[in-house]
Order: structure tokens, then sequence, then C-alpha cells
């Protein structure tokens, strides 16, 4: 793995030629969470399938979707999302339906053995990493307080 620098105080001005504060907190932020903190490897093993496989039943979890609505969402093909339904359904793991709007599509709908493969994956995709248990709690109010303002839908 790749070690970046991690600016130790991202209120420091930025030297002629580095990036802006946003770039620096922005690098940092993917480092924690794309390099230290992934656990997209540790899905993949405790699950035996693909993280997109995964994401799928993940994303089932939340409510029923066809299959161009699931190919959408995985931001994958329709012919790529057939198999990997196909695969989900041979695992018994999501099941196919008529979709009673439209005779043409099918509707996916996850089964409860999938349904507990997917609250699994979100229980290890949920465990921060362990420099993010290490902030002292007024640096994880702060961060907290941060990242709600970032995500919140307008």
């Amino acid at each position: 793995m790749t070690e970046y620098p991690v600016t130790e105080d991202p209120a420091a001005e930025a030297p002629a030629g580095e990036p802006d504060l946003a770039a620096r907190a922005w690098r940092n932020l993917r480092i924690l969470l794309h390099e230290r903190g992934d656990r997209r490897r540790e899905v993949v093993a405790a699950l035996g399938m693909s993280f997109t496989r995964t994401k799928a039943l993940r994303r089932l979890a939340a409510g029923p979707l066809t299959l161009r609505e699931l190919a959408d969402v995985l931001l994958t093909d329709r012919p790529y999302t057939t198999l990997l339904v196909d695969d989900l359904v041979e695992r018994g793991l999501v099941e196919r339906t008529p979709n009673h709007a439209d005779r043409r599509s099918k509707i996916v709908s996850i089964t409860e053995a999938g349904r507990v493969l997917a609250a699994e994956a979100e229980r290890i995709l949920g465990t921060p990493p362990a420099e993010l248990r290490d902030l002292p709690p007024e640096d994880l109010a702060a961060l907290d307080r941060i990242a709600a303002r970032l995500v919140a839908e307008e």
C-alpha cells in the first residue's frame, strides 16, 4: 500500500504549488476511507462473493427493484446485472417475480438468507477504522457535525 503524507494541521496555509485546503482534506479522507479503512476485502472474504454482488444485496435489502433499476444503482450494464442476479438466485439470496406494472420486466427481491448476508456486510462496512476510534470525543463530534452537513440532502 502506498503511504501518502497526511496533513497534520489542515488549517495551515497551503505552500505554493500545494493543493488547496479542500483538496488536502479530500485527499486525507480518501486515504482514510479507501486505503486504511477499506473493509471491502473483509466483506468479500466473509460473504464469499464479489463486492458487486454484496452491493446488490445491500441495495435490495432496502426494497425490491427491477433489473434495469438495479443495473442503474450498481453502475453495471443490464447483461452483467442479469448474470449477477442469476448467481444470487442460485445462491438463494434473491428471487425474481413478475412485474405486474410491466410484463416485460421482472422484480428482484431479497430473500431472508440474502437479508442476513446484507446485514453482515453492513456490520463489517460500518466498523470505523482505528484512526477514527482513537480521536478524542470533541474531534469526533466536530467531524460528525461536518460530515452530516456534507451529506445532508438539499
